[in-house]
C-alpha cells in the first residue's frame, strides 16, 4: 500500500532539484539535523549511534518543585496521608522511573546506570514546596539528562498523587536541568 506521505532527502545545496514520484521540487539544506542529533540527513527521528563514542563519567543533575498549602506539607512531613510515606515512596518512584527512561522517552538508549539519588527537601519559604532533585552518573557513551529529568517528573507526580486526597490545587514546577558533566559537548550549569 503507497503511502501518502512525503519523504524528503537531502542531496545538495539550496536550489538543487530532486524528483520524487515523477515531480521536482526543491530542495534545502538541512542545518537542523547538524544540531539535533536525533534527526538524519532526511530530516527523520533515529536513535543515535553512539557505538563510536568515548566513554566517560558522565552525571546531569535535575530539580523540580512541588508547591502546596502549607497544611500539605505539615501532613507529608507527619506521614500523616492516607497513602503512606510519601517522601519514601516518590523517592523509589523517581529511581524506577530514570532506571525506565529508555521504555518512556523515544530514542533514549537503555543505560547501565552507576548511581541514582533523589533528594527531596521540604520548604516553607518563599512557598510550602518539596524540592525534588536528581543526580545520575554512570560511566557511559551517551549522556544522563533525560534520566535526571525523567526522575524528577515522576518524583513530582507521585508526590501529586500521594497527597492530592487533601490539596488538588498542588503545583508541580521549574522542572529543568540543572547541571551535566561529562562527554563532547562539555559540561553545562545553571548559573545565577
Amino acid at each position: 500500500m503507497m503511502s501518502n506521505a512525503l519523504r524528503v532527502t537531502y542531496l545538495g545545496p539550496p536550489n538543487a532539484r530532486q524528483t520524487t514520484n515523477g515531480k521536482a521540487k526543491r530542495t534545502q539544506e538541512s542545518t537542523m539535523s547538524d544540531q539535533l542529533t536525533h534527526l538524519n540527513t532526511a530530516g527523520e527521528a533515529h536513535m543515535v549511534d553512539v557505538s563510536e563514542k568515548a566513554e566517560t563519567t558522565r552525571v546531569a543533575v535535575a530539580q523540580g518543585l512541588v508547591r502546596m498549602r502549607a497544611e500539605t506539607l505539615d501532613l507529608i512531613l507527619a506521614d500523616g496521608l492516607p497513602k503512606g510515606d510519601v517522601l519514601a515512596t516518590a523517592r523509589i518512584a523517581g529511581i524506577m522511573a530514570a532506571k525506565k527512561t529508555h521504555d518512556l522517552i523515544p530514542l533514549c538508549h537503555p543505560l547501565a546506570l552507576s548511581k541514582i539519588e533523589i533528594d527531596l527537601v521540604p520548604e516553607r519559604d518563599p512557598i510550602p514546596a518539596i524540592r525534588v532533585t536528581a543526580t545520575v552518573k554512570l560511566k557511559g557513551k551517551t549522556g544522563v539528562e533525560m534520566e535526571a529529568l525523567t526522575a524528577v517528573s515522576v518524583a513530582c507526580l507521585t508526590l501529586y498523587d500521594m497527597g492530592k486526597a487533601v490539596d488538588k490545587g498542588m503545583v508541580i514546577d521549574a522542572i529543568h536541568l540543572v547541571e551535566k558533566t561529562g562527554g563532547k559537548s562539555g559540561d553545562y550549569r545553571v548559573t545565577g
